[in-house]
């Protein structure tokens, strides 16, 4: 495979790996993306491929039905962080690698999950031509990413960054063969001070404060797109 460049840092948890785990225990509590996945696909059994798996924390609840799950990393204080999360775990390994070279056989993977990670559109070919690569006939990829086009947070995500283009994004995902399911979930946070922190490192510091500023308590209505495909 040609050289392919670095990994572009996520600042969110990259540098802020504590409260990105606040972030990912307030993100849809009543498990609305994962009903929107088992609609489409069932991994129970099956060998599972979390891609920029972070933390680990999605690792565990894939294991509770996948007969096998492996997570993928770039960063390397994430990736050991995810492995002390699972190591009691027999069935769930972590390995260093990107989305543009997954370090994994050929027709290897049955489901993949990608949640917030490197699928954002044009610029991804080539992670995608990986999932080509690894997943496997009668196999199915799930990518989560921001639905920019309603929701209280989807106002907050267009003021941070104007210039974002949902209707392009999504004709991006249409012409390589995705089909979408639109998914309303919400963040809900313990605290004021949590909801708080999470904002903050996921928002230009301007639009963060001016998010605080006007919205009162601990939650936000959020809306997703679950991108998916079949093999």
């Amino acid at each position: 495979m040609a050289d392919l460049p670095e990994p572009l840092p996520s600042p969110n948890i990259w540098q802020h790996p504590d409260v990105y785990e606040l972030e990912n225990q307030g993100v849809d509590p009543d498990g609305a993306i994962w009903s929107a996945m088992r609609a489409v696909a069932d991994w129970r059994g099956r060998h599972v491929l979390d891609v920029g798996c972070g933390s680990g924390y999605h690792l565990p609840l894939l294991a509770e039905q996948a007969g096998r799950v492996t997570g993928v990393e770039p960063h390397p204080p994430l990736a050991e962080r995810a492995r002390a999360r699972v190591a009691a775990l027999p069935h769930v390994q972590v390995l260093a690698g990107t989305a543009q070279r997954l370090p994994l056989p050929d027709r290897s993977v049955e489901v993949v999950h990608a949640r917030w990670a490197y699928f954002f559109g044009p610029g991804c070919e080539p992670g995608l031509a990986e999932l080509d690569r690894v997943v496997g006939p009668g196999g199915t990829a799930f990518v989560i990413d921001n639905d920019a086009t309603r929701s209280t947070f989807a106002g907050w995500f267009r003021r941070a960054w104007p210039d974002y283009d949902p209707v392009a994004v999504e004709r991006f995902w249409r012409r390589q063969g995705w089909e979408v399911t639109r998914v309303d979930m919400r963040w809900q946070f313990a605290t004021r001070e949590e909801l708080a922190a999470v904002v903050r490192i996921e928002f230009p510091p301007a639009v963060a404060e001016q998010v605080l500023a006007e919205h009162e308590g601990t939650g936000v209505d959020y809306a997703v797109n679950l991108w998916h495909r079949r093999y």
